[in-house]
């Protein structure tokens, strides 16, 4: 399909583009493949340091999530929580015992000096992983939902708040002063990127981010490489997340033709799921070339069809 000094960037969130992205390591080298992970949703909770898309790419990576929750470690327990609730209460945030490992040991090495590059790559290898999992910056950036009642920070909105409030916008704050992590960077402005893959993230809040840092979307839009999106509204809705009421409280439709509008000039091709064939010619008109394939993956062997479909699409727009 690509050779094997081709190189394949990935920008991800979390539990939609980990789907993605477990689809592309069985299609891809390790050395082929550099996954970059939206790090705004990061935040500070009991002194921790937590990351849940970096966590969530590598739990689903190494076979070790919750696949019934979306979300944390299978077999979980949950002690540490219910005796923080005896004593305080605050525990709108659930942190499992085996998570919380997670958590202690990052926070440690971020404080022994370490960059969450380089605690990134050793807890994964830890944890059994051997793909290129980044962060999209060593630099603080913090996702704020603008909403009616007041601006929240991401896990607020997401977590203790449900999504129920209305949003009115987004803004994420260091990402003025924040440089893209070094090979994130090195790759962008190479001449060994293939192609790069947009998955079925949150494009407001999981994929801006990375795209919003400096030099980012120009990069690559400038770089030779094709940029091919997989759409993370299917029929009208979200598989996951707040993406369809986000868009609907901005006043966009909720869409697959609507996401693909919004990422604009920056895209080449764009995957849609067989339910929104209907979007295809309007998508088209933007300039973006279509594929038309079954995006909804519930099992493993879908996340491996779907990546061969995106990856022999993005080699046939090079």
């Amino acid at each position: 399909m690509f050779a094997e000094n081709q190189k394949i960037l990935s920008l991800s969130g979390g539990v939609g583009g980990a789907k993605l992205v477990k689809g592309l390591t069985h299609c891809l080298s390790p050395e082929q493949l550099t996954v970059v992970a939206n790090t705004g949703d990061d935040f500070e909770h009991f002194g921790l340091r937590i990351c849940p898309d970096l966590d969530t790419l590598m739990y689903t990576l190494t076979g070790i999530n919750d696949n019934k929750r979306g979300w944390g470690l299978a077999r979980e327990t949950w002690q540490c929580l219910s005796a923080i609730e005896q004593v305080s209460g605050d525990t709108w945030f659930k942190l499992g015992d085996k998570d919380l490992a997670t958590h202690l040991t990052r926070t440690h090495l971020l404080n022994e000096g370490k960059t969450l590059t380089e605690v990134t790559t050793e807890l994964f290898r830890k944890l059994g992983g051997d793909a290129n999992i980044l962060p999209m910056s060593d630099d603080l950036v913090s996702t704020i939902v603008e909403t009616t009642i007041g601006d929240l920070s991401f896990q607020h909105y997401f977590v203790r708040e449900h999504c129920m409030p209305t949003v009115t916008g987004f803004r994420f704050d260091g990402v003025e002063l924040a440089r893209p992590q070094n090979e994130f960077l090195t790759l962008l402005r190479g001449n060994d990127l293939a192609a790069t893959v947009i998955c079925p993230s949150n494009p407001f809040v999981s994929v801006d981010p990375i795209l919003t840092m400096s030099g980012v979307r120009e990069s690559l839009i400038q770089n030779f490489a094709p940029v091919v999106a997989v759409s993370p509204i299917v029929a009208g809705k979200a598989i996951k997340g707040p993406a369809a009421k986000m868009m609907q409280e901005l006043s966009m439709p909720a869409n697959a033709g609507a996401v693909a509008q919004y990422y604009g000039d920056l895209l080449d091709g764009f995957v849609i799921d067989e339910s929104d064939a209907s979007h295809a010619r309007f998508i088209e008109a933007l300039g973006i070339k279509v594929l038309v394939t079954p995006t909804i993956m519930n099992t493993l062997q879908d996340r491996i069809d779907l990546a061969q479909q995106v990856l022999q699409f993005s080699k046939s727009l090079a």
